[in-house]
């Protein structure tokens, strides 16, 4: 049962940081994107970038602080590497940013946030 509330917020804070990265000029062009190496939370666009996006969302902003590690950005990598060809065109720049979500929180966009 618990597994089943946190994955119901976890997809409610991934259409939160969709529609705020929207607003922010970005594109979503994928999301939850399933490859062999990991899922990626939310692909977007944006004068040429193209940004695999880990969407975190927590009960409490202290708990945002280890929402991230390097084993989920490694794993969020793995598969941006498995599908960047779908969506990013040569010469364009390609990266992973995490968005942290807690209630009554800003969202906190950490860009680049995987450089190996």
């Amino acid at each position: 049962m618990k597994r089943e509330i946190a994955e119901r917020k976890g997809r409610r804070g991934e259409v939160f940081a969709a529609w705020w990265l929207r607003l922010k000029g970005w594109r979503i062009v994928g999301r939850r994107v399933k490859t062999p190496r990991g899922e990626i939370d939310l692909i977007a666009r944006r004068f040429g970038t193209v940004a695999f996006v880990e969407v975190k969302w927590r009960a409490g902003e202290a708990a945002l602080a280890t929402a991230i590690d390097g084993y989920r950005l490694r794993r969020v990598a793995a598969g941006a590497e498995a599908v960047a060809h779908r969506y990013s065109s040569p010469g364009e720049n390609i990266r992973i940013d995490v968005v942290l979500l807690a209630p009554r929180r800003w969202p906190r966009h950490i860009v680049n946030a995987w450089q190996p």
